[in-house]
């Protein structure tokens, strides 16, 4: 008994090839392809395939029909935009008042930078003071303290 033939079919874009094969390694074998191109759905089963009655008039033989292109959608591109020469004028105006920004932040964070060292700096002056008159009363009363234990 004759093995049930199969119709498979796959188009390079100029010319559909179509045959009537067992099995896709068959089809593979009659087209005189090694890579597996039904995997990546290059070629397919197509049992109504236009040439289908011819590839199963003769098994095994590629049947090949050219394609037509349809030269409306064959047709030339649209121009692609032309690069603009430069940047507009509102994107100027943007980097110059961005720019301005930048610049009173950098300002004011200098500003607020010299205040705190100044502040840093009488607080450091009021930490030697602190120190300097709790120095003095300690040793004040550190040599009071002991006038009075000599005494007892």
């Amino acid at each position: 008994m004759a093995p049930r033939l199969k119709v498979f079919e796959w188009s390079d874009g100029f010319h559909r090839f179509t045959v009537a094969a067992p099995s896709r390694p068959k089809a593979l074998a009659a087209w005189g392809i090694q890579q597996d191109i039904f995997a990546s759905g290059l070629a397919r089963e197509a049992p109504e395939a236009e040439d289908a009655e011819a590839a199963r008039a003769r098994p095994g033989e590629v049947v090949e029909r050219g394609l037509t292109v349809d030269i409306g959608q064959a047709g030339p591109r649209a121009a692609r935009p032309r690069a603009r020469k430069g940047p507009t004028a509102a994107e100027r105006r943007r980097v110059l008042r961005l720019a301005d920004e930048l610049e009173a932040l950098d300002r004011a964070q200098a500003e607020r930078a010299e205040a705190v060292r100044v502040e840093m700096k009488n607080l450091e002056a009021r930490a030697a003071e602190e120190k300097a008159q709790f120095d003095q009363t300690r040793t004040r009363l550190v040599r009071d303290l002991a006038r009075v234990r000599e005494k007892l």
